[in-house]
């Protein structure tokens, strides 16, 4: 029997398609999503077990500011919690340093340093538009550096450099020479700005929900209907005409559509077959794109011992792990840690048997943490997204130098019926779930501009802040603000050390000074 024409097929059951599946749903239309997957949720997974209750393997963290995901996820009915971060922070450069809030750092050099190479981001990141970065006017010098050598130019420490290394880890998945300056300093303005990147509490990482974050995907898929998602139909090519898109899944089934919403990541839409073909910038877009490489990890103890030793669990640093937080359920139950093994790191312990990796994650976590109790879990879990046929890698599609300033403008354009949405078109939180909301939200919103039901100035929309969860600014405070950098203090070293010098020379030379100075004057006016 053949298939009814829908008003709308989205290709992608993640949280972005799911979005904007809900959204015209609840507009009135008859909408089909097809998800290459035998489960919803994209880049969101959480597994149910004995072993573990519940566990995020991949997108989990919300925080304020995050409203879309905030006012969704409350609406589904789905609880949240913050994440145990009352006792100390690790960061482990080979030795521990713990610390309350930021790092105490007790060297003027490198404290002027690590300020510096901040407060420069930030400034940079205020001059970057989050709708069209590449119109910024540094943005071709910006894109044609790599966010490695900005980090090599600007820092005279080593301790620096490597939080703007661990930062790139952390948040990228991706070693800074593979990034664009421009795309760094775009990305973190998306998320609210440097203090905001840094925090936990406050920041990003502030909470998670209760039984998992791919609640979201499987209870707007509840609401939706059998009939209207179809499971393990993995799309191969996209025909449109004036009227009508079909669309052809890999067993050779044909859907029909007056639109299309694509919600995969940017590398696996490279991978289909469009009639008409995508115009050429789009198409050198999808290219140029790569997924982060990232293998998260939850490893279970018997207790958590990190508490005793006053740590909240949270650890940053260089070697295995770059960033570690407490997993254990908001009850006490099932002591954890969650650990990201990220971009080279991740493509090297990859090639390992999974007991190996599992061994040199739990003897980082026992240097860092200082005690063998992390040498003997109890239960270990991972999730290698690297591996993942229908993402790719995690967490989202990055941008090598030249990327944003040449092809950037293309990035959510349309194809005639075919829209484009996924967290790496959002303006606001890209690369989290909040930003997939955002543009599944706003993909939804341009086929009902398409279709005549919205003008276009409703397409994109502010998000009311969230009342539950109110965002408090993170502001540079006046050391922040008035550090004076390592080079800009050498130059006053420098200054002062020779005007010192002079004075001491003309006092022990003064009586001779004297006798000449008045002469060499009196010459002058004599000419």
């Amino acid at each position: 029997m053949a298939e009814e024409k829908r008003d709308v097929i989205v290709i992608g059951g993640g949280v972005s398609g799911l979005s904007a599946a809900k959204l015209l749903q609840d507009k009135g239309y008859n909408v089909l999503v097809l998800e290459a997957r035998n489960r919803v949720g994209g880049r969101t997974y959480t597994i149910q077990d004995p072993s573990c209750k519940y566990v995020d393997l991949g997108g989990a963290y919300i925080g304020p500011s995050q409203n879309r995901v905030l006012r969704l996820s409350t609406e589904l009915g789905i609880q949240n919690y913050k994440v145990n971060a009352h006792e100390r922070t690790i960061l482990y450069t080979g030795s521990v340093h713990a610390f309350q809030d930021l790092p105490r750092i007790y060297n003027p050099i490198v404290l002027m340093d690590f300020i510096h190479l901040w407060r420069t981001v930030e400034f940079c990141v205020q001059e970057v538009s989050l709708v069209t970065p590449w119109t910024c006017p540094r943005a071709e010098e910006w894109d044609n550096i790599t966010a490695k050598e900005f980090i090599d130019k600007t820092c005279w420490t080593h301790f620096a450099k490597s939080s703007a290394m661990l930062r790139s880890l952390m948040t990228f998945a991706t070693e800074p020479h593979d990034l664009s300056f421009l795309y760094f300093l775009w990305y973190i303005g998306s998320g609210g700005g440097v203090l905001k990147a840094m925090a936990t509490t406050g920041g990003a990482q502030e909470r998670k929900f209760i039984g998992g974050s791919m609640q979201i995907s499987s209870r707007i898929a509840d609401r939706l209907g059998k009939d209207h998602l179809y499971y393990e139909k993995p799309v191969r090519h996209i025909c449109q005409d004036d009227n009508v898109v079909t669309v052809t899944t890999q067993d050779g089934c044909q859907y029909k559509a007056d639109y299309v919403i694509s919600a995969m990541a940017p590398t696996l839409v490279s991978k289909l077959s469009f009639d008409p073909p995508l115009v050429s910038l789009k198409s050198q877009l999808l290219q140029r794109m790569p997924m982060g490489s990232c293998i998260k990890t939850i490893t279970y103890y018997k207790t958590a011992f990190w508490k005793g030793k006053d740590y909240c669990g949270d650890l940053i640093g260089i070697g295995t792990v770059c960033e570690a937080h407490d997993d254990t359920k908001p009850d006490g139950s099932y002591p954890a840690i969650m650990g990201f093994v990220n971009a080279d790191h991740a493509r090297e312990l990859v090639t390992l048997p999974k007991e190996t990796r599992k061994q040199k994650i739990c003897e980082h976590y026992a240097e860092a943490y200082g005690t063998e109790e992390a040498l003997h879990p109890v239960n270990y879990i991972e999730q290698n997204w690297m591996a993942e046929q229908y993402s790719g890698g995690c967490y989202m599609g990055t941008m090598p130098p030249g990327v944003l300033t040449k092809f950037g403008k293309v990035i959510r354009e349309p194809h005639g019926r075919v829209f484009f949405l996924g967290t790496e078109t959002a303006v606001e939180w890209s690369g989290y779930m909040d930003g997939a909301i955002e543009s599944g939200e706003r993909a939804a919103r341009e086929v009902l501009h398409a279709k005549g039901v919205i003008p276009k100035d409703q397409i994109w929309q502010e998000e009311p802040e969230f009342p539950d969860v109110p965002d408090t600014p993170q502001k540079m405070g006046a050391v922040m603000y008035y550090m004076p950098s390592v080079t800009s203090f050498l130059k006053f070293v420098g200054t002062t050390t020779t005007i010192t010098a002079v004075s001491v020379l003309v006092y022990m030379h003064r009586e001779e000074l004297a006798q000449v100075i008045p002469e060499k004057i009196a010459d002058v006016f004599k000419k």
